[in-house]
């Protein structure tokens, strides 16, 4: 039994080292353009990262409308179902060109209307207008890495659905080197190309997307012999509908989960910007340094619902919960380590933006508050893909979307905007919420409800 403790520890963290080092280098790619736009000036920082909530929205939207399907995904794969799988990724792709669709009618005619959103509060030395135009002009050109980002997910998520992470980490890896390299070419302006400022940090991005999705692509089917399970997907385009109907059914939930999340997240952003656009900035230094450490939890969270799922899929209840468990507790151990990092680096890394003193200290106090709340975030985090992993899609939607809208940014929005409580006791408070949501979760876990091999009757 030892034995089997030690090897499940082994399996998740196999699985989630390529997944941490491909986010961790994609991460670190995003807080050097972060640190390249942030050197040309202070609009130039903010008109990006109000450009890069709306991304962010997309992206999760993305990871929401796959991950529903990718459940059964796995767990087809721990059964042994290769039809059951090809089926699930071609469920996946179809998916993928309705969000592509959606995603560029919303930023082509509504970015301007997203963006002013952030642009209400006080400008104390920021020209709004400039800033406006600035995220516009990158907006739209990041219109055009939604497809090659979109269909890379796709394949991407399922290749690691069959226990192989290095594939799409190297992609990945590849990826943005080439990011770095065109953003310092393509921003300042190098070795004869055009100094293009915010535009040449969006189309840098789109060339590096470009790449991703080519490597993925032509390897994948090079190499087919090597993932049996994957050969076959482009035979047929068809898929069982009437068989897939309960699998939309359990994957919309987790969709609309991460798409509300994500425009709650962006929402509460929204609610700190009513205090001024300096808030914003501050928010974008922080975010940039606390996302590259997060990768830590985000792939322990989606390791463990792929093995967790592959146990499910064998009807191995006992010890998906045990481990789930187990596991929980050792992310968010881990992340106390994450926690003393980030605090050690917050007062040095705000120094390397080009930008007011005001908006350096802004930075360094919301890194600090989020230093603190990260071994809450890992513990959650995996908490969430457990239950996931068995289906259970509505309660994380409750957990995550519905508590964003009726509490997180109602509170966060009264309090900006009719006291005079510092945001940084307003953001901290709104940390220290989720434990509310990690005592009802460990409740839910311990008692093991969730547990069900979704895949036991499919043929």
């Amino acid at each position: 039994m030892e034995n089997d403790k030690e090897q499940i520890f082994k399996k998740v963290i196999l699985l989630a080292i390529p997944m941490m080092v491909q986010n961790g280098i994609t991460n670190a790619v995003v807080l050097v353009d972060n640190l390249m736009v942030g050197s040309l000036g202070t609009e130039m920082m903010t008109a990006v990262s109000i450009a890069g909530q709306l991304i962010f929205v997309y992206n999760l939207a993305v990871f929401g409308l796959i991950s529903g399907p990718g459940i059964f995904g796995a767990q087809y794969f721990g059964q042994g179902n290769k039809k059951g799988f090809l089926d699930i990724i071609r469920l996946k792709l179809y998916l993928a060109l309705i969000c592509i669709f959606a995603g560029i009618l919303i930023f082509y005619f509504g970015g301007e209307f997203f963006l002013k959103m952030y642009l209400q509060g006080q400008e104390r030395g920021i020209d709004s207008a400039l800033t406006l135009s600035l995220g516009k002009e990158y907006l739209h050109i990041m219109i055009l890495q939604l497809f090659p980002f979109t269909i890379s997910q796709v394949y991407a998520s399922s290749i690691r659905e069959t226990g192989e992470g290095f594939k799409p980490m190297l992609a990945g890896i590849i990826s943005v080197i080439t990011d770095v390299v065109f953003n310092y070419l393509l921003i300042y302006g190098k070795f004869g190309l055009p100094e293009l400022g915010v535009r040449g940090a969006a189309l840098a991005t789109v060339i590096s997307k470009i790449v991703e999705l080519l490597i993925i692509v032509v390897w994948l089917n090079v190499k087919i012999s090597d993932h049996p399970f994957l050969k076959g997907i482009y035979t047929t385009f068809k898929i069982p509908i009437f068989k897939m109907k309960d699998i939309l059914i359990k994957s919309l939930p987790l969709f609309l989960n991460e798409f509300f999340w994500a425009g709650g997240m962006a929402a509460l952003t929204q609610c700190y910007s009513i205090r001024g656009l300096d808030i914003v900035a501050g928010l974008n230094i922080s975010n940039a340094i606390c996302n590259l450490l997060n990768v830590v939890f985000i792939a322990m969270g989606g390791s463990v619902g792929i093995i967790i799922g592959q146990y499910l899929g064998v009807s191995k209840f006992e010890e998906a919960k045990e481990y789930s468990i187990k596991l929980m507790w050792f992310t968010g151990g881990a992340c106390i380590i994450l926690s003393l990092i980030l605090i050690g680096i917050s007062f040095i890394y705000p120094d390397f933006y080009n930008t007011t003193p005001v908006i350096k200290d802004y930075g360094k106090w919301f890194i600090i508050i989020s230093a603190v709340f990260f071994p809450v975030q890992g513990f959650l985090n995996v908490l969430y893909f457990t239950l996931r992993s068995g289906g259970k899609t509505f309660v994380t939607f409750l957990f995550d979307s519905v508590y964003n809208w009726t509490i997180a940014v109602p509170v966060a929005f009264l309090l900006c905007k009719f006291t005079s409580v510092p945001v940084f006791f307003v953001f901290a408070f709104i940390q220290f919420a989720d434990f509310i949501k990690v005592i009802i979760g460990y409740v839910m876990i311990k008692r093991g409800n969730w547990v069900t091999n979704l895949v036991k009757d499919r043929n």
